[in-house]
């Protein structure tokens, strides 16, 4: 009954990101340090990142996304619908499609 190695890294890098989204508001850095350990591990175990997360990550500055916060969320239809997710921090800009049903 061996774990396999990539449920273990899932396991891990879950438990990383959900430390960092509690400890953001307290320590930024510690925070930010965690999303790129778990990002780090990601790599290494040749892993994904479930959607959920990824989509709360900035790939510039590795940081998690908090509307509002470090962070601009806006619904835009140039180009067919989609998210715009802006972090103030870097100003690197994430776009995701919207579906035409939701």
């Amino acid at each position: 009954m061996a774990i396999d190695v990539k449920d273990l890294a899932i396991e891990r890098i879950e438990k990383l990101l959900r430390l960092a989204d509690r400890i953001f508001y307290e320590n930024e850095e510690l925070a930010r340090r965690y999303v790129s350990i778990a990002l780090a591990i990601s790599r290494r175990c040749r892993v994904r990142i479930p959607v959920r997360w990824r989509r709360r990550i900035c790939r510039k500055c590795m940081n998690i996304l908090k509307p509002g916060v470090n962070c601009t969320i806006r619904i835009r239809s140039r180009g067919g619908r989609h998210l715009v997710i802006r972090c103030l921090k870097c100003g690197f800009i994430k776009r995701i499609p919207l579906r035409e049903g939701s």
